[in-house]
């Protein structure tokens, strides 16, 4: 994005701070979104999106926000929501029968963190996919999945953005309405780096569904 690009209509900062006023629009924007609890994958999912476009000079604004948010299918959303929920809320469980002193809880607990933390990755990573809010989210979590273990640093990039997030929300609680937004630029940025050429032409051979879905996600976001 150059430095000398005219403010565009809705964006709220100047190009210079530009980086800091998209994550603060999209966190807050995301954030309330999230509110319902089951809207999560969607939100998180077109913040990335609209994230995504501004490498190709789109401007972040609640309005693209908004818009991409509505062209999404709910119904496949809501589901996915809904199987999110369900899972935080079997691992809580485990973790409080693993605290109950019942025996063998210590490694109980330690492979409940490692599934939780595995499949933390897998959906970060799918949000950040274009799939997600094109081909649907069984496609983007099967090309999450062969991210996750093909790129096993930038698995551990978005546990670190994951952690970092969670533990600025914990220290300061009004963060938590901003941490949406750092948390979808490190899941976009981790995404998005594995789509130079190097990267793209070995995505191809291992995954030619996902570089497709990537490409066809591209030219519909310039139409």
């Amino acid at each position: 994005m150059s430095a000398a690009r005219a403010r565009e209509p809705g964006e709220l900062f100047g190009p210079r701070t530009a980086l800091f006023a998209d994550m603060l629009s999209v966190g807050l924007a995301t954030a309330v979104t999230c509110l319902p609890l089951v809207t999560v994958p969607a939100a998180l999912s077109t913040a990335c999106a609209v994230l995504r476009g501004s490498v190709r000079d789109r401007p972040v604004t609640a309005g693209r926000y908004v818009a991409l948010l509505r062209r999404r299918a709910w119904a496949a959303d809501l589901a996915a929501g809904a199987l999110l929920l369900a899972g935080a809320l079997l691992f809580a469980a485990d973790l409080a029968l693993a605290e109950a002193g019942l025996p063998g809880a210590r490694l109980f607990a330690v492979t409940a963190a490692v599934i939780g933390a595995c499949a933390a990755v897998v959906g970060l990573r799918a949000c950040a996919r274009p799939e997600s809010g094109a081909a649907g989210w069984r496609a983007a979590l099967r090309c999450a999945a062969r991210d996750a273990v093909s790129d096993v640093g930038g698995s551990l990039l978005v546990l670190l953005a994951l952690a970092t997030a969670a533990l600025c929300a914990w220290m300061t609680p009004p963060l938590a309405f901003l941490a949406p937004g750092p948390l979808a630029l490190a899941l976009t940025a981790v995404d998005v780096r594995r789509s130079g050429p190097a990267a793209s032409r070995a995505r191809v051979k291992t995954s030619g569904t996902c570089e497709t879905s990537e490409t066809s996600e591209t030219s519909r976001e310039r139409v």
